[in-house]
């Protein structure tokens, strides 16, 4: 059978997400990157939004955006990651959509070079893992034993604090414990390790330090008193 193909950005959470399920669910695959800031020809013909990721099927078609991929992969392929009762389901979409919501948060707090936007935005994100908190129940995962869609999108959102915890006291999982939980447990399923490059961090410190994000220059500043 013919590998699927993922076009990707290598610090794309959303790409992040698509490789998780494909893993998950044991699909042979191959992963093409490629710089979001010289995209090439090719990519620009076959991507509506010029974003990653892009899945390439058997015959040519070619998938955009996150959530469809990984619909896709469910309607497709064996070893489902959404549960199957409907309601359950839905709820499961939902909680997907509210991990996406953090991310634009992230993308803020990492981005900004102002302290008062950084600080608006991390009380953002407590308060949003606050909710989470508040429905998870004994773990290790989202949905308890079972390993699920909404893990591939939260496994990407913790990623980045393996950064920003290295660089501030940002408080943001304070008194979260099973929170604390989830992302470790998270942090150790290998579909998770495996999505990004062992460059990863490197790379996310370089973004950082191109955006002058206040993060970064704080924890300079810190290192320099």
């Amino acid at each position: 059978m013919t590998e699927l193909t993922l076009i990707s950005y290598d610090l794309c959470p959303y790409v992040q997400r698509a490789s998780i399920a494909l893993q998950e669910k044991g699909i042979p695959f191959k992963r093409i990157n490629i710089d979001l800031n010289n995209k090439p020809d090719w990519f620009l013909e076959i991507s509506p939004r010029g974003k990653v990721p892009l899945l390439k099927l058997e015959d040519g078609t070619v998938l955009f955006e996150s959530s469809v991929i990984c619909e896709y992969l469910e309607d497709r392929y064996p070893n489902p990651l959404h549960p199957r009762d409907p309601i359950a389901r839905a709820g499961h979409r939902a909680w997907m959509e509210f991990g996406t919501a953090v991310l634009g948060d992230i993308w803020h707090l990492e981005t900004t070079g102002n302290e008062a936007v950084y600080h608006q935005r991390a009380a953002a994100i407590r308060q949003k893992f606050q909710r989470v908190e508040d429905v998870l129940q004994d773990g290790p995962y989202f949905a308890g034993t079972t390993f699920s869609l909404v893990d591939a999108v939260f496994g990407p959102v913790f990623r980045y604090f393996d950064l920003f915890d290295q660089l501030a006291d940002h408080g943001i999982f304070d008194d979260l414990p099973k929170i604390r939980a989830w992302r470790s447990a998270l942090a150790d399923r290998t579909s998770i390790h495996d999505a990004v490059a062992p460059t990863y961090l490197d790379r996310l410190r370089s973004f950082l330090a191109d955006h002058d994000a206040y993060l970064l220059r704080q924890a300079r500043e810190e290192a320099l008193a």
